[in-house]
């Protein structure tokens, strides 16, 4: 039989044809060949990257085998798709009678399914990053690895611009130095730059590779609920849930919907609106985040693969990967923030070859429209956002090195050559090389002496290992590169587990605040052990919790679509429905101001009885605006001493200031002078202590900062706390530190968007400058007044001090 005719019959089986891309996959996997496949989501990647190791094992003559070693590592970020990633690929093994296993290990496998697998992996192992780490710290590594012959990596987009895939890289080279015949096969559907993507993956190893693109792209339908009321004067989340009879009727146009938001909080405030509409839906929609438990997540996935459940709302949890056929409508509350995040999601409609996806966006600013609009031209145009891998992330190098230290012990030598092949480490110089070497091995400079971070001692036979056993259990606890606020669980006090919520939150809870999670009204009765027991309330009356980190910025793409949306407006076209709907607010930011178009930048000046207003629109997302904020406010002070109020958003940003800013002077010494930033941007914050707090990280990551085994967990607090202390103390007596240089670097470029900070202000050096001087606040302007008043006014005054001013600029407006 020709090797691929058990492939095409299979697949004729299920009344499919096969895709001409994944023809080539496996003809390329059983050539010996690595490389990316790039295929729009539901387009068969999964299929194509798994049938190369099944038609390997048949034309190996192995079909009697009884018992098949570990053959297929399985990379996935995100736990939920383990699951389903299973239940796809041992269809075929099961319909073909194959000896194999097919099993998962993540953060949510059972005890005695690793107990199992300790004894014995199965044939395919599907898991995370952070596990396969922690079967690399086993002493027995090598031997489990032994006959393997593709790693997978799912989703490879959602890891590569991030540390955990770096951690993935350091993985992967290392599986190379024990199976160097080893394929290395990654899945991605939304990402720009494949090339890089591709060398990120592979690294600096040798052996053919390539890149393998799928089928036409699907046809993907974007679409707009518009408000049935558009105020001219809008702010950031004023519609709120006003747009919810609308989704109601959008639901119930489809079989089974699903409802993406930006947040979990948003997730659960969504998912009580609907259920309180319409109570009848009781048992058939449910939510879906991160932090909920295990199996309440199981439970709404498997109720949305079989058309048991009419609606979900979720977060990014079930952005990925996972197959729900069942589902032909999606919607998205608010922006999307990027145009490969809503093509992503718009995939999970329609989750078939041949099939329509279609998202429908709800704004919760007006605003938002234009995004929508401009978002579309985007996909249009195939402008999806490049994802940029991380370099040299030394604190991930520690985690790393101390890994295989834990496990079978390393020359240093021969570690160095491994950890050269990756792409993120492949310039790694001798000196922090040496560095790393004696972090692990003694502490660095600072901590010789201390026992506790003498982790990593030379035996006589030249190995490095650890051998104290306390450490590497606590390094084992410790595996892993995510970092957030300490999570709480939440648990009834007669009942099951909900899921987790941060610390912060549950801190400002007291015994009866009532709070709702999981969609359920819950009353606070105490903590205890990293547990907030609670019962239920009466009704749902209650706070929603606050997730950290949930703000997405607007990417670059979306960003300059949106500056050529709006350029379009200036010239007087109004060409689709979101545009139509924006007009009474783009006609008056035109009286009183000017629109921008995508090569002139808009400066306002107003004067209220709050102080001189000076406002900036770059258009170019929330983080960069925030840098930029500060860095006009401390350039402008050395023209003239002045103190300034700041406020962003993704549009633009405002400098307040009591007295009128020489802004014409500002200008003429280089306000939007490009040079200079390394040393600029530092003075123009308080650098040094966001490097501290960010430093908490990396010293989680680099194994300074224990959080404590499970149920014992330390506090947020606690944990700043210590990060603080070795903080303080490198930086006293440990200048060199490379992990102290790494956290002020990863401030500048993550927190802060250096790169694209810098690219802006070329961008608006060169730009015609527009400066206006409006007579009243015009609408782009308004919604960062807002902002700026949420911080000092509770909510209620808020609501009836904007009502106030929206009134005001409605009347001057005519």
């Amino acid at each position: 039989m020709n090797d691929l005719d058990r492939a095409e019959q299979w697949f004729e089986s299920r009344g499919w044809k096969a895709f001409e891309f994944q023809r080539e996959v496996w003809r390329s996997y059983l050539a010996g060949e690595s490389g990316l496949i790039h295929a729009a989501t539901g387009t068969g990647k999964t299929l194509a990257a798994w049938w190369g190791p099944l038609l390997e094992y048949f034309n190996e003559g192995n079909s009697s085998e009884r018992d098949v070693p570990l053959r297929v590592l399985w990379i996935t970020p995100l736990r939920a798709l383990a699951a389903d990633t299973t239940e796809a690929v041992i269809e075929p093994v099961v319909d073909l009678g194959l000896p194999w296993t097919v099993e998962t290990r993540t953060g949510d496998t059972s005890a005695s399914a690793r107990s199992r697998q300790d004894r014995k992996l199965p044939s395919a192992l599907i898991t995370t990053p952070e596990s396969l780490s922690l079967l690399l710290s086993r002493d027995n590594a090598s031997q489990l690895f032994s006959d393997l012959r593709l790693v997978v990596v799912d989703e490879w987009h959602e890891l590569m611009g991030s540390k955990r895939g770096v951690l993935t890289q350091l993985a992967l080279a290392h599986l190379r130095a024990i199976r160097p015949n080893v394929r290395t096969w990654g899945l991605s559907a939304t990402i720009g730059n494949l090339d890089d993507a591709k060398r990120t993956l592979l690294g600096r190893s040798r052996g053919a590779s390539r890149i393998v693109k799928g089928a036409e792209p699907k046809k993907t339908v974007v679409d707009s609920l518009i408000p049935p009321v558009i105020e001219r004067f809008p702010w950031a989340g004023h519609l709120g849930t006003q747009m919810l009879p609308q989704v109601i009727q959008a639901i119930e146009e489809g079989e089974t919907s699903i409802v993406f938001t930006n947040t979990r909080s948003q997730t659960e405030i969504w998912y009580q609106a609907i259920l309180e509409a319409r109570p009848e839906w009781a048992g058939t929609i449910a939510l879906h985040h991160g932090s909920l438990d295990r199996k309440r997540r199981e439970w709404v996935e498997d109720g949305l693969r079989t058309a048991r459940l009419r609606c979900v709302i979720a977060t990014s949890s079930l952005d990925l990967g996972v197959d729900f056929s069942p589902v032909d409508r999606v919607l998205q509350i608010g922006s999307p923030k990027g145009i490969a995040r809503l093509l992503q999601r718009a995939g999970r409609s329609g989750h078939r070859p041949g099939a329509i996806s279609r998202v429908t966006c709800v704004p919760t600013l007006t605003l938002e429209l234009l995004e929508v609009a401009a978002a579309r031209d985007g996909m249009e145009a195939g402008a999806i956002e490049s994802r940029y891998p991380v370099v040299r992330p030394l604190d991930v190098l520690v985690q790393h090195v101390v890994t295989i230290a834990v496990g079978e012990g390393f020359r240093p030598d021969e570690l160095l050559r491994e950890v050269r092949t990756t792409d993120a480490y492949a310039d790694l110089p001798d000196d922090e090389w040496d560095w790393v070497l004696a972090f692990v091995s003694s502490g660095g400079q600072a901590l010789t002496g201390y026992d506790e971070y003498s982790k990593v001692v030379e035996g006589d036979d030249g190995i490095w290992r650890v051998t104290n056993r306390t450490i590497a259990r606590r390094h084992r606890m410790s595996i892993g590169t995510i970092v957030g606020d300490a999570n709480i669980e939440v648990q009834f006090l007669r009942g099951p587990r909900l899921g987790s919520v941060e610390e912060s939150f549950i801190a400002r809870l007291s015994h009866g605040d009532r709070f709702v999670f999981a969609g359920k009204p819950l009353e606070f009765v105490r903590v205890r052990d990293m547990i907030a027991w609670v019962r239920r309330a009466p009704n749902v009356k209650g706070s929603i919790p606050r997730w950290m980190g949930s703000r997405l910025p607007l990417s670059g793409e979306l960003a300059a679509a949106l500056r050529a949306r709006l350029g379009e407006a200036a010239e007087g076209s109004f060409r689709d429905a979101e545009l139509q709907a924006l007009r009474p607010i783009l006609d008056v930011q035109k009286k009183w101001s000017a629109i921008p178009r995508p090569d002139e930048f808009l400066i306002e000046r107003v004067k209220t009885r709050e102080g001189y207003h000076l406002f900036f629109f770059p258009f170019e997302g929330r983080l960069v605006h925030e840098g930029l904020a500060a860095l006009f406010a401390w350039r402008i002070s050395r023209v003239k001493p002045i103190t300034f109020s700041l406020s962003s958003n993704d549009y633009g940003f405002e400098l307040l200031s009591p007295d009128e800013a020489p802004l014409d002077e500002a200008l003429a010494t280089g306000l939007l002078d490009a040079s200079n930033l390394v040393e600029d941007i530092p003075a123009s914050l308080n650098a040094t202590e966001m490097a501290r707090r960010q430093f908490r990280e990396i010293a989680r990551v680099a194994g300074l900062v224990f959080p404590g085994f499970p149920h014992a967990g330390k506090s947020a607090r606690q944990l700043q706390a210590s990060s603080g202390l070795f903080f303080d103390v490198f930086n006293r007596y440990d200048a060199g530190n490379l992990l102290v240089s790494q956290a002020h670097r990863e401030v500048l470029e993550r927190q802060l968007e250096r790169t694209r900070l810098g690219q802006t202000l070329q961008r608006i050096s060169t730009a015609t400058l527009l400066i206006t001087n409006p007579p009243r606040t015009p609408p782009l302007a308004f919604p960062l007044l807002i902002d700026r008043n949420r911080v000092r006014v509770s909510s209620e005054k808020l609501i009836d001090r904007i009502k106030r001013m929206q009134r005001t600029l409605e009347r001057a407006a005519g």
